[in-house]
């Protein structure tokens, strides 16, 4: 499926670049602080617009670009440049793997752990879940739900309790029965940033302790309708712990989606798979090609 067969989030990017570009009899100075003006609109941060601008500008100049066309397949080009991050785009595929899943509450996490546990059950891996996020209320109780749904095993402790040791315990468990993937739900929300680091750092402490052998990959799960206050997480997040990838949720809402260029470009963190639905199928894997192409996919 492509990318962008459906009605995404970012179709308003989309439609807010199409429409400069075909609504402008000329390539001029107009065209291009209207093109420049419609970035920042759709999300992408002021650094990384500028930097769009001044490469498309060279190109133009460099190359005799003066037809829509040629803009349009150049402009192309540098998106795809900017967000392509080679093999870092793709998901580790060495075994055992623990996923440790990042992110503030009401982002999608939980829904993007079971669509997840999806994708690595039909690969015909063995997946396991472990409820950490102890901290918000119900959050076992809904993971436990999803890993029914899934058929996959949970393991979780009562609410409150020290999250860490959910982690030793799922740890212990996937060792002893030869799983292939672990992924580890964590709390969005504590009393204040400092707990919160603490928590991930001694959740990687006993990971690096218990099951050093294991693969690592920690994502940061991101709604994409949160607009800016998206690239706020990555800052505040990255911070915090390393992040490895970028999951994009909710691309079949309504925002403007120029966020996972902005987040790609300024904080070099790849994204790996893009949520457009709610189904356990709607999680696809990042493509920097096809999302670039799908700007002006029809």
């Amino acid at each position: 499926m492509r990318l962008f067969e459906k009605k995404s989030a970012f179709k308003k990017f989309v439609d807010s670049i199409t429409n400069v570009i075909y609504d402008n009899p000329e390539l001029g100075p107009q065209f291009m602080e209207e093109l420049e003006e419609s970035l920042i609109m759709s999300d992408i941060g002021i650094h990384t617009s500028d930097k769009i601008m001044s490469e498309l500008d060279k190109a133009i100049n460099e190359k005799y670009i003066i037809t829509k066309d040629g803009i349009i397949k150049e402009f192309t080009s540098i998106i795809e440049r900017l967000i392509d991050k080679g093999s870092r785009n793709k998901m580790s595929e060495n075994y055992p793997l623990i996923i440790l899943m990042i992110g503030i509450n009401g982002g999608g996490k939980t829904t993007t752990i079971a669509k997840l546990a999806n994708i690595y059950k039909k690969k015909g891996k063995t997946v396991m879940l472990a409820a950490a996020d102890t901290f918000r209320a119900a959050a076992a109780e809904q993971l436990q739900t999803w890993g029914d749904r899934v058929g996959v095993r949970v393991i979780k402790h009562e609410e409150g309790t020290d999250p860490t040791a959910v982690i030793y315990d799922a740890i212990q468990s996937a060792k002893s029965n030869d799983i292939d993937v672990l992924i580890c739900d964590t709390a969005g929300r504590l009393q204040n940033k400092t707990n919160l680091m603490n928590e991930l750092e001694k959740m990687s402490r006993i990971i690096s302790k218990e099951f050093p052998e294991a693969t690592r990959e920690n994502l940061l799960v991101i709604d994409a309708t949160t607009g800016k206050n998206a690239i706020n997480q990555a800052e505040e997040f990255s911070n915090i712990t390393d992040i490895t990838g970028i999951i994009l949720t909710k691309m079949d809402g309504t925002a403007r989606g120029g966020i996972s260029i902005t987040i790609t470009d300024e904080y070099d963190m790849p994204i790996k798979f893009i949520g457009m639905g709610e189904g356990l199928g709607d999680l696809i894997p990042f493509d920097a090609h096809e999302f670039a192409e799908g700007i002006f996919y029809e």
